[in-house]
């Protein structure tokens, strides 16, 4: 069931960097729910440095810096994604 939660979250993280981000993302879904489980993961880590990880409540401080990493990983993978794949914004049609 761990499995089935990280994609989720990962999927709606993903989404949401995505809708945050400036500009087009030229990403696939399925790099985007990556992206967003690399982000949450992120987050965590940084949560537990922190030593906010774990609080009483909803722990709301650990679900934004999941977001920022989140936000963080697809600003630099898209970039990542398109250099990889040549298509880059800067190219020109002749």
């Amino acid at each position: 069931m761990g499995w089935l939660w990280a994609i989720i979250v990962g999927l709606v993280l993903g989404v949401i960097a995505r809708a945050i981000l400036p500009g087009k993302q030229n990403i696939p879904l399925w790099l985007t729910v990556v992206f967003g489980i690399l982000g949450g993961i992120l987050g965590n880590a940084v949560a537990g440095w922190l030593g906010v990880r774990h609080t009483s409540g909803v722990d709301w401080t650990r679900h934004v810096l999941q977001l920022i990493g989140a936000i963080a990983v697809v600003g630099v993978g898209d970039m990542l994604w398109q250099s990889i794949r040549g298509n880059r914004g800067d190219r020109r049609r002749t």
